[in-house]
């Protein structure tokens, strides 16, 4: 498996997703404690991850919140846990989880589904900034 520093909490996402890529960033900017680490599901090591955890990428290619050694999520529940760390206005996110998952997961679903039409696709997964290249997994 691959070496993760302890504490951390890694999201795997659609590298070639332009939402998805403007949630990381998103997610950059909230995240205060640097709890959060990032690979692409494309990635050497998203594959590993993926791999390690038994997921097949072509039944979940969504977000997944992997806290190794411990759990992982995905879809809403990985989404809705990300922004439960970042307090403030957030916090009021935590209000869906009194909805079913399945509930949850239809309309995250069809987020996903078209993710491509409304907000675009890269050629190739995003290639980190100096400054943010310590927040992604080689």
């Amino acid at each position: 498996m691959i070496d993760i520093p302890k504490n951390k909490k890694i999201i795997l996402f659609d590298g070639v997703c332009n939402l998805c890529n403007d949630s990381v960033l998103k997610v950059i900017k909230y995240d205060k404690k640097n709890t959060f680490l990032f690979t692409a599901l494309q990635s050497d090591t998203g594959k590993k991850i993926l791999n390690h955890l038994q997921i097949d990428v072509a039944r979940v290619d969504s977000i997944i919140l992997y806290q190794p050694n411990v759990s992982y999520d995905i879809k809403s529940t990985a989404a809705l846990k990300v922004m439960k760390h970042f307090g403030g206005f957030w916090k009021l996110t935590q209000f869906f989880f009194i909805l079913p998952e399945n509930f949850r997961n239809i309309i995250y679903d069809y987020i996903a589904k078209n993710r491509y039409k409304w907000f675009g696709k890269k050629e190739s997964c995003m290639i980190p900034t100096p400054e943010l290249k310590a927040k992604f997994l080689n």
